[in-house]
């Protein structure tokens, strides 16, 4: 980086931001720099950004390829290393005719899937030779930092090719006992499609995609997943049900049987996660995970989807969890306040009510099991 004076005033938030561990950094004229601290906005103490500032700044840090992606189609967006202490993928775009961006610090270290309370029963459904294993949840819920921290553990465990197709790339893989290959759209290869097609000719074992955002996307995604790989996707939906609604809704009426049957066949998992402030500070995430056996590959394919929901209830024994569940979980812990978890629930007022009966001593039998075996389900775990 240069000495210049705009150069040294970017270092100096990046640092602040790396310092007080914030998720973000927001740049804007009118106001002076913020940050998002545990799920919080807080202004930094410095001048009010003028539009000379955030010009400068956004040239300070942005390639020539995205500035100019910025002029024709007004946004852009890219990833760049801060020296070794993180990496930042970086959104700027135009707001008001001024230009504003929004810098999320991508963490160098690789926090394993325990440390990131994942449930358990994810190490074993990665190891599956081949599907569909989608991470969901709203933007800033951490899905990317559960892929990769999924992916290190397959990097470190097995002698697999792994392919990572994202926009932009975030965290860095090297090769240890995998070899890895990234990917970036835009810059290695144009679109998720495209770089879906010409994987499969890489010979890959996993492919990673980062955003299964439109019909050709999905759709090769599913081949890839049925063809012998182990496909890792992510979607910006809410909950296990909802997610295997949206993809079959993404295509036209007249193929969607089709696409039932296929995805009653190729998912693994569904893991949906959401992030909710920490009693004394820090943020913890809540899952939920769908295992998909043949019980729900049955719900999928005769378009029952409604009832997976109570089959993720009765499927505790192979590690399936509700997220209220997870929620009523971490407030009998004491991790997080009633009304922040509430405003995370799937139903706020069944979980409203569950807490209500705890906090009068009534814990039904139903919690009881849940929460201590999960055992109540017999008829299920039991397919190879």
């Amino acid at each position: 980086m240069s000495t210049t004076a705009e150069t040294i005033h970017i270092d100096k938030l990046l640092h602040a931001v790396v310092r007080q561990g914030a998720s973000d950094l927001h740049i804007t004229v009118g106001q002076p720099p913020v940050i998002r601290h545990d799920g919080h906005m807080v202004k930094l103490k410095t001048k009010v950004l003028e539009p000379s500032d955030t010009q400068s700044l956004m040239k300070s840090i942005t390639p020539d390829r995205c500035q100019q992606e910025l002029q024709a189609v007004g946004g852009s967006d890219f990833g760049f290393a801060f020296g070794d202490l993180a990496r930042f993928r970086v959104s700027i775009f135009k707001q008001r005719g001024n230009v504003a961006m929004v810098l999320r610090q991508i963490p160098n270290k690789l926090l394993t899937m325990e440390q990131l309370g994942l449930p358990a029963a994810c190490e074993r459904l990665i190891q599956r030779p081949r599907g569909l294993f989608l991470v969901t949840g709203p933007t800033g819920s951490g899905k990317s930092t559960s892929l990769a921290s999924m992916i290190n553990y397959l990097n470190e465990n097995f002698d697999h090719h792994i392919i990572t197709i994202e926009d932009p790339i975030e965290f860095f893989h090297p090769n240890k006992k995998s070899t890895v290959n990234q990917r970036e759209i835009g810059v290695d290869v144009p679109s998720f499609s495209e770089a879906l097609r010409r994987a499969l000719r890489q010979d890959p074992d996993i492919i990673l995609v980062g955003e299964l955002r439109d019909l050709p996307t999905i759709e090769a995604a599913i081949s890839a997943a049925e063809t012998g790989h182990v496909v890792f996707g992510t979607l910006h939906t809410t909950g296990a049900q909802g997610t295997v609604n949206r993809i079959i809704d993404v295509f036209p009426t007249s193929q969607q049987d089709q696409i039932r049957t296929q995805l009653s066949t190729s998912i693994i998992g569904v893991l949906s996660q959401t992030l909710i402030p920490k009693i004394g500070g820090g943020r913890v995430a809540a899952h939920e995970l769908l295992v998909c056996n043949s019980a729900i590959g049955n719900l999928i394919r005769e378009n029952k989807t409604f009832r997976i929901n109570s089959a993720i209830q009765t499927g505790a024994k192979q590690g399936m969890v509700l997220l209220d569940d997870a929620l009523f979980r971490h407030w009998k812990a004491g991790n997080c306040t009633k009304q922040d978890l509430l405003a995370k629930a799937a139903s706020p007022d069944e979980l409203a009510a569950r807490i209500a009966n705890a906090e009068r001593g009534m814990f039904d039998e139903d919690d009881a099991d849940k929460d201590d075996k999960g055992d109540k389900d017999n008829g299920h775990g039991k397919k190879k």
